[in-house]
């Protein structure tokens, strides 16, 4: 069997390098950090999502609603900690109803289960908090534990014979003869000769692509920073449903996540950064307060504390409609075992089976 080397050691690095390895494939995944996971996976909402939210027939909605029943069944056959809380999707306006209804009507399309539009009072009768005129009820949304899911991909690799690869930046791909010579630096420095090449680097996909002779500049798309605050609720949580409001340009809203513990997080909002900046700027608190007193009115004041930020390897920007996932192979790259991911954000850790799967059948 071939080679295989998976340049990125996130969700769908290792989801890949999973895939390969149970196929027979000598498997190496490289990681330019100390540990796996340690950016776009270590700092999302932790979300398993139903799929609503996609075009139809789209890479993210495919993706998401088979990836979403496959991390079910993965999670309960692995010991890997999930819950099922279930999500609120909330309009507080006659526009806001317009687009839930839109949601609706979308996430039937997509094949989303058990969904169900709820007056202002059947959503109230759910959460007695919660301030609305109309609500989605998505049941199938979830949350799960993704270190622990990480953690569970990566014993699978290593357990046939494949190899995490810390510390280890990927600096050049060449085609050289049947193969693909990578060089490398950090922890240890050299070349080695592989098979087949899988950029799911996130972050520094496109650094990696521009890195790579013979790929043709037009084949890599520009990347867009998208930021986004998460700010942790410093009390006991008041639900016990994922609370949406409708979805705003560049996500989801703020939002309220709950964690496997019960504890109550709000966010991300979206910020258009230029350069990679992880700090949480604790001057957002009131405009996050604004945000979320639209659907709980009964925020106390100052009860936010700044918690973690994420960002998002977004294709488009501001004022464009979000860009569906890449996935490059030879036909339309022309370059034979390299396979390029791009923009694989959110709902990037409920695809990661799914999508590994899609890869793994395009070699």
């Amino acid at each position: 069997m071939a080679f295989a080397l998976i340049v990125g050691a996130g969700v769908i690095g290792l989801a890949v390098g999973r895939a390969l390895a149970l196929r027979g494939h000598e498997v190496v995944v490289a990681e330019a950090a100390g540990a796996i996971g340690t950016g776009i996976s270590a700092r999302n909402s932790e979300v398993i999502h139903a799929g609503l939210y996609y075009p139809t027939g789209s890479l993210r909605h495919i993706h998401c609603v088979a990836g979403r029943r496959l991390l079910r069944a993965y999670a309960a056959a692995h010991g890997v900690s999930q819950g099922r809380p279930g999500k609120l999707v909330v309009a507080c306006d006659a526009a806001e109803e317009a687009a839930i209804l839109a949601l609706h009507d979308r996430g039937l399309a997509n094949g989303v289960e058990g969904l169900r539009l709820l007056t202002g009072a059947e959503a109230r009768a759910l959460e007695p908090s919660l301030a609305c005129t109309a609500a989605l009820f998505s049941p199938e949304t979830g949350i799960i534990d993704a270190h622990g899911f990480m953690l569970s991909l990566r014993g699978e690799i290593e357990d046939r014979g494949g190899a995490i690869a810390l510390g280890t930046v990927v600096t050049r791909l060449e085609r050289v003869g049947t193969g693909w010579q990578v060089a490398f630096d950090g922890a240890e420095f050299g070349t080695i000769t592989a098979d087949i090449v899988i950029n799911a680097a996130g972050l520094g996909a496109q650094r990696l692509a521009a890195r790579t002779l013979g790929l043709a500049p037009d084949r890599v798309p520009p990347l867009v920073l998208a930021k986004g605050h998460y700010f942790a609720y410093a009390g006991a949580p008041v639900f016990r449903h994922l609370i949406y409001p409708a979805p705003v340009d560049g996500g989801l809203g703020v939002h309220v996540t709950l964690d496997l513990a019960g504890r109550m997080r709000f966010g991300p909002d979206v910020e258009w950064i230029e350069a990679e900046d992880y700090r949480v700027d604790a001057a957002r608190a009131p405009l996050f307060e604004a945000r979320i007193r639209r659907y709980w009115p009964g925020l106390p004041v100052g009860r936010l504390v700044p918690d973690y930020a994420g960002i998002r390897p977004k294709l488009t920007g501001p004022g464009t409609a979000a860009a569906d996932f890449m996935i490059e192979g030879e036909g339309e790259h022309g370059l034979p075992g390299l396979i390029n991911l791009f923009g694989i954000e959110s709902p990037g850790l409920t695809t990661s089976l799914s999508l590994a799967e899609a890869v793994a059948d395009r070699l």
